[in-house]
């Protein structure tokens, strides 16, 4: 009973085979299919070659949500030279609600502001005998997630009930010299890679009422990838000068201004990484798509040489030459050998 039963399980399995074998008997090559297979093959073999690059290749997903974290503090990465003697400049950061931001992370440094080329390479290698007449303004300052204005102008500023001011009475007006060249300016958490684009920028100017403004859009930003995960900011900037010339109607106070916004979007940025699954996917749809696609074309060129050459009796169809026997030939055939002869 069990071996009558496994047969009649191997007949219904044997039914449901959707690849049927033939024998090679009955299998014809041709040199044409030969060609189109190996032409199949190297297709097959090339794409197979670049789709693994593909897998191996990662790309940025870049989504887009609301900014919920208002209560989190914001740093201010700065690295800036001013062509003035720190003793006469002072900086300091105000928020929307016009409230000093302590600038105690904010270093002053006496150096040079004319670069020689192999320092302009991010080397900063000053000689004694050079002088100081330029100042370094870098650190970090922590602020709120509010929009503010960090500003670099004559005087030390001073905190007092009214508001916010420099002391800039001391100060000759012909010293002022506000080119500026700005090292380096972010925000967030420095990451390697991140692109800032006032890094580099340098403005010379002669005038000594001139006034740079930079209106900056800081863009909340999280990075996912292989290497690093961290909370950062990018932004972006709109640059602006002018002279100051009261005369004119053009008001203001001479210095270096950096007006910053937050946005209201969060913008998370990701690493994606194709799966394994769906590299299998593609490799298989390769493969079968061109084995398909190559039988098909390959039997319709057939199909059309067939009809082709049956039209125009050419080839296969070309009709054959009868030989008819000619009648003065005696073509009687010599007598088969009987058994008696092949015994003798």
């Amino acid at each position: 009973m069990r071996r009558l039963y496994r047969k009649k399980a191997l007949s219904l399995v044997k039914e449901l085979d959707a690849f049927p074998k033939v024998p090679e008997s009955y299998v014809e090559t041709t040199a044409t299919g030969g060609t189109v297979s190996l032409i199949a093959f190297t297709a097959m073999a090339l794409l197979a070659f670049f789709e693994f690059f593909v897998y191996r290749d990662t790309w940025m997903k870049y989504e887009y949500e609301v900014d919920k974290d208002f209560s989190s503090k914001l740093r201010i990465n700065i690295d800036i030279t001013v062509a003035m003697k720190c003793q006469h400049v002072g900086a300091d950061i105000l928020d929307l609600a016009e409230t000093m931001i302590t600038s105690n992370g904010i270093q002053y440094e006496p150096v040079i502001f004319e670069l020689t080329p192999q320092q302009k390479l991010w080397h900063r290698e000053v000689t004694a005998s050079e002088p100081l007449s330029a100042c370094r303004i870098h650190g970090h300052v922590y602020v709120n997630k509010v929009a503010g204005n960090f500003h670099v102008t004559v005087g030390k500023p001073i905190h007092h009930p009214r508001g916010h001011a420099h002391i800039a009475a001391f100060v000759s007006h012909d010293t002022y010299n506000f080119s500026h060249r700005i090292d380096h300016l972010s925000f967030g958490e420095e990451i390697p890679g991140i692109i800032n684009p006032l890094d580099g920028t340098e403005k010379i100017t002669s005038n000594h009422n001139e006034m740079f403004q930079y209106f900056i859009t800081v863009v909340p930003t999280k990075l996912h990838t292989s290497k690093v995960s961290a909370d950062t900011h990018q932004f972006s900037v709109t640059e602006r000068e002018r002279v100051i010339n009261h005369a004119a109607g053009s008001h203001g106070v001479s210095g270096i201004f950096m007006k910053y916004d937050t946005s209201s979007l969060m913008v998370t940025v990701s690493e994606q990484h194709m799966p394994l699954w769906q590299f299998l996917v593609r490799l298989c749809g390769i493969i079968g798509g061109i084995f398909s696609t190559t039988g098909m074309i390959h039997g319709f060129v057939g199909f059309c040489f067939d009809i082709v050459c049956c039209r125009f009796k050419l080839g296969p169809y070309k009709p054959r030459e009868v030989v008819l026997p000619d009648p003065h030939v005696n073509n009687r055939a010599a007598p088969l050998l009987t058994d008696n002869h092949v015994q003798e």
